[in-house]
Parts: C-alpha cells; structure tokens; sequence
C-alpha cells in the first residue's frame, strides 16, 4: 500500500515500538490504546530481539530471551483484543552483530514473525581485537569513546566504516523487512568531531549503502513475480522524539540516494513511550518531500 504525503490522515502507523519487554516505558495494552486514540490504523511490536543465549553479551535493552514466548502471547492477545479496531502486528527488531546475530538466524526464522527490523547498533572490534568486547555506537559517549579506543585503536574513520561494512552486510544477508534507522551512527557525531559526515568517504559510503538496498529491494521484487518488495527503509523520527539529533534516520541527503535507487519507505517513531508513537510526524513527511518522495 502507497499512501501519499499529501493525504496522510487517517493513514498513520507505527511499526517500531518497544514496551517494557525490552527499554520501552509502557506495557503493549497502553500502546495500543494511545495508538488508537491518535487515530493510527496499525501498530507493529518490535522489541529488541534477544542476543544473550546466541552472543553472550549481557544487555538491559534487550528483550530477555526466557520471556520471547510471553512477548509472543501478549502481542497475538492484543490483535485479538483489538481486532476491527486497530491492527497489531507481530515484529522484532533484530540486531546484526557481525559472526553472532542476525535476522537469518534459524532460531529468528522460526518464530514466524509478520515483519523483522534490521539494525545495526553492535560493532565487533576490528582485526579480531579479542581483548575488546562489541560495543554499541549509540550507547553514551563514553562507551563510544572506550570502545573506539580499545576496538579501533581510537580511529574514528574506522569505526565509521566498520559502522558502514556492517550494514552492507546485513543488506547482503538479507532476512529482514524494514532496514532500522540507517545512518544511526551518526548519533554520537553531532558536531562532527569524530568523522566529517560531508567528506567523499562518508558520502560515499551513503551512497553505496543506498545502492545496495535498492538491488535488495530489486531482487526481491523480482522473487515476488512483480509485486512490491521489501526491504523498505524507515524514515525514524526517534532521534528527534528523544532530542538526541536535529533531524530523522536517515537525513535528507542519505533520502535522495535511496530515491534515486528507487527504495520505498516508511514512517516510524521508535516509539519507547505510548505518548511518541506519532511523533514528529509532520517533520518526517518534510523531510521525504525534500528528498523527492510524494508517497511511502
């Protein structure tokens, strides 16, 4: 379904949420309550799938995997309670965490979830740095600091490229339906201190990330005997929702390259409080037309 920017009401969904399974701060009733009332037509459950079990890295954010089958049974309980009113779908947000998680993982498969959101939030230290345990590039700055440091050496170019090769891969691999808030590392770079986010390798970067998802969704489409296909990037306003960054995953400038490659998209909050679940809206929809988009 292609639903125009200039008629967006009424059409409003959000498919990237988190409750309290995983960091959000309200429970999946509350979410879909206040997705109702804003008048949203859908909403999908995305919590952080678990990584603990397969990976061994201990998190607070993530969705403990001894209760995937209670995460399971509270979403399908919500569709059935709201059904007629609201739709509510059944996701994970699936990290790719270079040689330990990914959404092709059999055990992700398996679950028969309606979508999955593939992110890159983990970067393994380069060289097989086993002194240096995967860090996250959206954690505070000073994780970010240590784990550039004992990982990368304190390069922050290569960092910003192991950022970049991790998600060419995560395309490559494929197995997920929306790519989750793509240039997210430039989250810890407002001021561009650690990378310059307008020089040729940067954009460069961008610009084959972009290229890349276009050939995935291509392929895709391809399979699907000339339907729409996946993978659709989101359009994520959660950066702005939380005052974290001035502008959506991904920016204006990374939009018109996955236009250009002919990349579909969607609108989402990352909504961890009910109350966000629409929010920035208004500026998302800014920001496609600005890129050239007249639909997601």
């Amino acid at each position: 379904m292609n639903i125009p920017l200039s008629q967006p009401d009424g059409r409003l969904s959000c498919l990237h949420t988190h409750t309290l399974f995983c960091d959000g701060k309200d429970d999946v009733e509350t979410m879909c309550r206040v997705a109702f009332e804003k008048g949203l037509w859908a909403i999908g459950f995305s919590s952080h799938g678990p990584i603990f079990r397969k990976t061994g890295i201990k998190s607070n954010w993530h969705l403990p995997d001894e209760r995937l089958d209670e995460y399971i049974e509270a979403v399908l309980t919500a569709r059935r309670r709201w059904e007629g009113k609201l739709a509510v779908f059944l996701g994970l947000e699936v990290d790719y965490i270079k040689g330990l998680r990914s959404a092709m993982d059999p055990d992700i498969r398996a679950l028969n979830l309606d979508y999955i959101i593939g992110s890159v939030h983990y970067l393994v230290p380069a060289g097989g740095n086993v002194a240096a345990e995967p860090f996250t590039v959206d954690g505070s700055p000073e994780e970010l600091d240590r784990g550039v440091r004992e990982g990368f050496g304190g390069d922050n170019e290569a960092m910003m490229h192991a950022y970049w090769d991790a998600v060419a891969e995560m395309i490559a691999l494929g197995g997920f339906d929306i790519l989750g808030h793509v240039d997210l590392v430039k989250k810890n770079n407002q001021d561009g201190s650690r990378f310059n986010m307008e020089s040729e390798a940067y954009c460069r970067r961008c610009a084959e990330t972009a290229k890349a998802a276009g050939q995935a969704a291509g392929q895709a489409a391809g399979q699907a005997a000339g339907q729409a296909a996946g993978p659709v990037v989101e359009v994520n306003t959660g950066g702005l929702n939380r005052k974290r960054i001035s502008e959506t995953y991904p920016s204006v400038a990374l939009l018109r390259l996955f236009r250009e490659q002919g990349v579909r998209t969607i609108i989402t909050a990352d909504a961890h409080r009910a109350e966000d679940l629409d929010g920035h809206y208004d500026f998302a929809r800014q920001a496609l037309r600005e890129a050239g988009y007249d639909a997601v």
